[in-house]
């Protein structure tokens, strides 16, 4: 099987909706782990959080002024993520 790094792949996403994809990828990981407390799926969770906030980073660094809005709101998405996961894990 051949591995491919992320930046041979091509999604079709921008930024934006790459980082949305990601936020919302996070959110549901984040659930089914709290909502089970697995040490295993706490920690994928945590990983996902990590590579969606990668991803906002990425979106923030190449915004224009018009996308300020939607960055806001995937921040805040993202730090209720941060917040649920961090209650959960103690």
């Amino acid at each position: 099987m051949d591995n491919f790094s992320k930046q041979d792949v091509t999604t079709g996403y921008n930024d934006l909706q790459q980082a949305q994809v990601s936020i919302q990828s996070a959110q549901k990981m984040i659930g089914t782990a709290t909502m089970s407390m697995s040490p295993q799926q706490l920690s994928e969770a945590t990983e996902a959080l990590a590579n969606a906030r990668t991803e906002l980073e990425a979106a923030q660094a190449n915004a224009t002024g018009v996308d300020e809005e939607f960055l806001q709101k995937c921040m805040a998405d993202l730090k209720a993520c941060e917040q649920q996961l961090t209650e959960a894990k103690q």
